[in-house]
């Protein structure tokens, strides 16, 4: 076996390479943006690495990969399974892998308290590869932090050449970081590349998409050739700001990310259905009844009528950014809309309901995904054939940092 070392020229889809004393854990934002923020949500969220993938060539039929990831435990609820690495070979699915080892987060919902444990490095192994040239990506799992250690292979490897796909870089909540997706592949995001024959780059992040200007200057910085962000959910979750404030700070928000993308295709898309909130504001709670039986669920507890102070809904939401983004387009033909209930909306929900009240089942996220890749990327939408100035993922491996 040969010891390939990880360097950045491997790694898809990670803004940031932090050198840690065991390997490699990459970010999904960058130092800058991680210093203006102490939330540990935040800091959970963006060291997930939804979208973060090993890309390589190579003849080899053997691949094993040491890691060391995060195991999460909640208190009180069932556990959670193992992260999934997914195999992809030359762009179709070559087999899964899960990893039992690594550090454990043990987070107490009822009170907010963390405590972690370190635990053993693991090795995830594939074998019986073709014996051929071939591009190997290896999905890292989308809902656990995980540090890269080492990688060994049974012939040599080089950097996958850039095969001329567009950049997609995407924003978005919990379910786009891929909440309850069977695998890393299988997040709706991941699903829509997939089909949309793009090469992703995933800033969704859970529980954290609350138009924070550093997320904003993330993606106005990272080179890209299609932009969408998808706003709503996450500021009704937390109940973060008011009408009044919410209207400005999307400006502001768009206004940063056209600083670096003046003329690329961005789309801002507004929630999806979420039955609980879209009349009724927040914050969003955790059931304890049901966690008292083993089930994790949500519950709202807003009161509608809050919503004459100006507490936001999803309905005041997907109002709210429609009128700005119709105006906006006005003086920026490339500004495009999508009402995220085309995704997923009422029909959707009877027949495939949200398990824990707001995240969708894997079912789920292969529909989004489907409908989002033939709305957007599909005949007249707005990411549709060659929209955009051509592949940027040379300009954006060369800002891949990696970081001491």
């Amino acid at each position: 076996m040969h010891a390939i070392p990880l360097t950045a020229a491997l790694i898809r889809g990670a803004l940031e390479l932090e050198r840690t004393a065991r390997g490699l854990l990459p970010h999904r934002l960058p130092a800058r943006a991680r210093a203006q923020c102490a939330d540990p949500q935040l800091a959970l969220a963006e060291s997930q690495p939804s979208g973060v993938r090993l890309a390589f060539r190579t003849r080899a039929t053997t691949v094993e990969l040491d890691t060391l990831p995060t195991k999460r435990v909640y208190t009180g609820a069932p556990p959670r399974p193992d992260g999934v690495y997914d195999l992809l070979v030359d762009g179709r699915p070559a087999g899964s892998a899960t990893l039992a080892a690594g550090d454990t987060l043990t987070i107490d919902l009822a009170t907010g308290s963390a405590e972690h444990r370190t635990g053993p490095v693991g090795t995830v192994r594939f074998t019986g590869l073709p014996d051929t040239v071939k591009d190997v990506e290896i999905w890292l799992p989308h809902n656990e932090t995980t540090e890269l250690v080492a990688l060994r292979t049974d012939a040599p490897v080089e950097p996958v050449p850039d095969r001329g796909r567009r950049v997609w870089l995407h924003h978005g909540s919990s379910l786009s970081h891929g909440s309850d997706a069977a695998g890393p592949t299988t997040t709706w995001p991941a699903l829509a590349a997939s089909l949309g024959a793009v090469e992703l780059i995933n800033l969704g992040l859970g529980g954290s998409a609350l138009l924070d200007p550093f997320t904003a200057r993330a993606l106005r910085d990272t080179p890209a050739d299609l932009v969408s962000v998808k706003l709503g959910i996450n500021l009704v979750n937390a109940d973060l700001m008011r009408l009044r404030a919410f209207g400005p700070a999307v400006h502001g928000f768009l206004d940063t990310i056209r600083e670096g993308h003046p003329d690329t295709p961005l789309l801002v898309v507004s929630p999806v259905l979420c039955p609980m909130h879209e009349d009724t504001p927040g914050p969003t709670a955790m059931d304890l009844a049901a966690l008292g039986e083993g089930r994790l669920r949500y519950r709202a507890t807003g009161d509608p009528a809050e919503r004459a102070a100006g507490k936001l809904t999803l309905a005041v939401i997907r109002e709210e950014l429609a009128r700005i983004v119709r105006e906006r387009a006005a003086g920026d033909p490339a500004l495009h809309y999508l009402d995220g209930r085309e995704l997923y909306g009422e029909a959707d929900s009877a027949e495939l309901p949200l398990p824990d009240g707001l995240h969708p089942d894997p079912d789920g996220h292969r529909r989004i995904g489907e409908r989002f890749a033939a709305l957007a990327f599909g005949a007249g939408g707005p990411f549709a054939g060659t929209a955009g100035r051509g592949p940027a993922h040379s300009r954006w491996a060369k800002t891949t940092r990696l970081s001491v």
